[in-house]
């Protein structure tokens, strides 16, 4: 009797006991194809290979049943708890801030590494026509869905039910600091805003000078000037890294030529930052209507009103552009 009152408290304290002592949080990953012995394998990993007693006796009282998710094992946890989290199906989060990427395959590839999504499957689901549709948007238009902040989700959260988060998260995005407000004084969609920012954002990364260009831009559409930006025909031609736009460039039929085809082109051309959409919603008044980068390169740009000066400010950024050898 002493003997069993001896091992069952060495039993009670071996499982209340810190499974790990110091260092940072692990986490044990539970896939649907995961036994009972894969998620022991990944306790033993961590622990050091000591808790497979504990998990065979915890299991005559209570069999473990695979639940899918991320479970955070913490220095001074105990395996009892680890086991309590694992049986219950007690997760913890992911920590998601969604990237303002040029495509949506490259958010397809993130969320496949990030959560317990198939990379490929998302991609296809967001080339889908039927899925854009089932969520209120058209292919080309997707990437408005996505505001790039950063959420809690669940690791396990299937596709639909993320893409229904992002809803809702969009839905308060916008009825936040008057935007709804704000776009429908311009007299533009939600999708229209973050199509404009998305362009305002390949044009500059300098967040002071985004009001303007988006400024520059509305100015244009209203006169019904085609808009000419040279991110939209970079995204045409499929080719962000171009340094310098040619006649060939400009000649590429596509929707998102913007060379070809007034307003604004079918969606946006990525995932553009909030500051970027801010600035659309609190885009400068001006009479601008010519802008080129500046030939000093600091990322920023010259802006004109008229065509004479923005040839000139045209002529010392090439200038500048063949004294480096940029072609």
């Amino acid at each position: 009797m002493v003997i069993a009152l001896i091992l069952g408290y060495g039993f009670w304290r071996g499982l209340t006991a810190p499974l790990r002592e110091g260092g940072d949080t692990e986490y044990i990953y539970v896939r649907p194809t995961d036994t009972p012995e894969d998620v022991l394998g990944q306790l033993k990993a961590l622990s050091g290979g000591y808790v497979t007693t504990y998990w065979q006796m915890l299991g005559t009282v209570r069999p473990y049943e695979v639940r899918t998710g991320r479970y955070a094992v913490e220095p001074g946890q105990s395996f009892l708890t680890i086991y309590r989290n694992l049986l219950r199906g007690h997760q913890s989060p992911v920590k998601l801030t969604i990237p303002s990427v040029r495509t949506m395959d490259r958010l397809a590839g993130f969320l496949g590494n990030k959560l317990m999504m198939d990379s490929a499957e998302v991609a296809q689901c967001f080339a889908d026509s039927a899925f854009a549709a089932s969520f209120g948007y058209a292919t080309a238009t997707l990437p408005a869905l996505f505001i790039p902040n950063t959420y809690e989700v669940y690791w396990d959260t299937p596709l639909p039910k993320f893409m229904q988060r992002m809803q809702r998260e969009n839905e308060t995005f916008w009825q936040q600091q008057q935007r709804d407000e704000r776009a429908q004084a311009l007299g533009l969609t939600h999708e229209e805003v973050v199509t404009l920012a998305s362009i305002v954002d390949e044009e500059t990364a300098n967040n002071g000078e985004k009001p303007r260009v988006a400024g520059l831009y509305m100015n244009r559409i209203r006169k019904g000037i085609p808009l000419q930006a040279d991110p939209t025909v970079k995204f045409a031609v499929g080719d962000a890294t171009l340094r310098r736009i040619h006649g060939e460039h400009l000649r590429v039929e596509s929707p998102y030529n913007t060379y070809l085809n007034k307003g604004l082109p079918p969606g946006p051309i990525r995932i553009p930052s909030v500051a970027g959409i801010d600035a659309v919603l609190h885009m400068e008044d001006h009479d601008y209507l010519y802008m080129c980068a500046k030939e000093d390169f600091s990322g920023t740009h010259n802006f004109a009103a008229t065509f004479p000066q923005h040839q000139q400010n045209a002529r010392r950024y090439q200038k500048a552009l063949n004294e480096r050898g940029i072609h």
